[in-house]
């Protein structure tokens, strides 16, 4: 009699992968991946159809990956997709930090101030919020905002196409502006600030329970999915006290906590995760773009970019680099550009990339602290995911600028997180207990150099930031 398999999904911006897993092992079987283009108007708009065919493409590498009891769909946070009462798309998908809500944002936050929205929905909400992008649309798209019937966000979604219910869970909801971790409910009261007409509690998911079902196909139980940090966390099996420093498309750092987190200042977001605590997360630069764009003007690609900077000493000859970064819409929303401090006479191509890696540690490191000040444990594990975290000397630079050894994740831990949520569903088991068996959470580890000056390079990265 063969073994039972389920399979887990990770629906990036930019590419989709699975794997297919034994239940009783967690061994892999089969993986497939599928790459397409992320967007590149930077407005911030994505046709939903290319994550169904990303994950169709990457099931046809993995050799169909037949056979399995059950599927769950992690997938990128903060996106809107609209549906029409036909279930038909009702224009692109609203992703990330999308700028044609900016102005929607400031107007959400002048009827109601910063501390209303942390204890309404336990964040302050930016433009990357789904509330913000519903506000947005009923702005500049009016016919469109008509024919909305259904708000989801892109888990929701494909997890709406494999088994055709319109349905989420906490970790997604919480991302969204109009729900609340605290009293695990949605609030369409917020939606009414929008729209007072409308009854906003028709157009929304239901919120599954961890381990109840969404539905079938063709036999196939559909787990309720998540989004794709609160599937990371599973897979690295997170405990509180743990840290995630995130550097994939849509980077961020994250814990999980026993209470819910509610910063007024909106640095911190106060979410939920999948299973029945809570998550603050703090949204970062992305690395990966930064790290190709100054390998490009540098003159090399991504692994030419690694040697220049593991060629380069430590502090980058006095070259400093601040990372971009996207204001709270408190200070009133915009991106700031990155720069570089401290250009002279025999400055190489190996300063200027030491100078981008450790000015993007910094900011990385920074946001633990962000945590830190929310009152969130940040002591235990420092774990290390995310598109460039197999880059060995960003791993080091980490480690060193932090004083703390560093857990790197040897596969990705959202898709693992994806096939223990298919695998719980399956079984009835919970996600922990599955976790330790698969013998989850699979890291190395990167010790610090204990002669590293990590103060000094931090407080210049720190001031230089300051000095924009």
């Amino acid at each position: 009699m063969s073994v039972p398999q389920i399979l887990g999904v990770h629906a990036a911006r930019d590419s989709v992968s699975l794997e297919m897993r034994e239940i009783d092992t967690g061994r892999v079987l089969v993986s497939g991946r599928a790459k397409f283009a992320s967007g590149s108007d930077n407005h911030g708009e994505q046709d939903p159809t290319v994550w169904w065919q990303g994950l169709l493409d990457a099931r046809h590498q993995a050799g169909g990956a037949l056979g399995v009891a059950a599927i769950s769909v992690a997938a990128q946070q903060r996106g809107l997709v609209a549906l029409d009462s036909d279930g038909a798309l009702v224009g692109p998908a609203l992703v990330g930090d999308h700028f044609d809500s900016r102005s929607a944002t400031t107007a959400l936050l002048n009827e109601r101030s910063p501390e209303d929205w942390a204890t309404a929905c336990g964040s302050v909400p930016d433009s990357s919020f789904s509330i913000s992008k519903v506000a947005s649309i009923r702005e500049n798209r009016p016919d469109d905002y008509n024919r909305i019937v259904a708000l989801l966000q892109p888990h929701d979604w494909l997890t709406y196409r494999l088994g055709r219910r319109a349905v989420t869970d906490r970790g997604d909801a919480s991302a969204t502006g109009y729900w609340s971790p605290r009293e695990n409910r949605w609030r369409p009261d917020l939606l009414a600030q929008i729209d007072s007409e409308r009854d906003w509690a028709l157009g929304l998911p239901r919120v599954l329970e961890s381990g109840e079902p969404a539905g079938d196909r063709e036999g196939v139980v559909v787990a309720a999915g998540t989004g794709a940090p609160m599937a990371g966390a599973l897979g690295l099996l997170l405990s509180p006290g743990d840290v995630v420093i995130d550097l994939g498309l849509g980077a961020q750092v994250f814990s999980v906590r026993e209470l819910p987190v509610e910063d007024p200042t909106g640095s911190v977001f106060g979410f939920a995760d999948a299973s029945g605590r809570f998550m603050p997360l703090v949204p970062i630069v992305e690395a990966r773009l930064i790290f190709d764009q100054a390998a490009s003007v540098l003159g090399g690609d991504r692994g030419r970019f690694d040697q220049w900077a593991s060629n380069s000493p430590p502090g980058a000859a006095g070259l400093v680099f601040a990372p971009p970064t996207n204001r709270s819409a408190i200070n009133g929303g915009g991106v700031i550009a990155g720069r570089l401090f401290g250009i002279k006479t025999g400055i190489s191509p190996e300063n200027v990339a030491r100078a981008v890696m450790e000015g993007v540690a910094c900011a990385a490191l920074d946001a633990v602290d962000a945590l830190g000040t929310a009152d969130v444990a940040t002591r235990g594990k420092l774990f290390l995911i995310g598109g460039i975290a197999r880059s060995h000397v960003l791993q080091q630079c980490l480690a060193d600028l932090s004083g703390r050894a560093i857990y790197v994740s040897k596969t990705d831990p959202t898709v693992a997180g994806a096939c223990l949520q298919a695998a719980a569903v399956t079984t009835g088991e919970k996600v922990s207990a599955i976790a330790a068996a698969w013998g989850l959470p699979d890291t190395r580890i990167v010790e610090p150099d204990p002669q590293f000056d990590a103060e000094e390079i931090r407080s210049i990265s720190r001031a230089a930031r300051t000095r924009r």
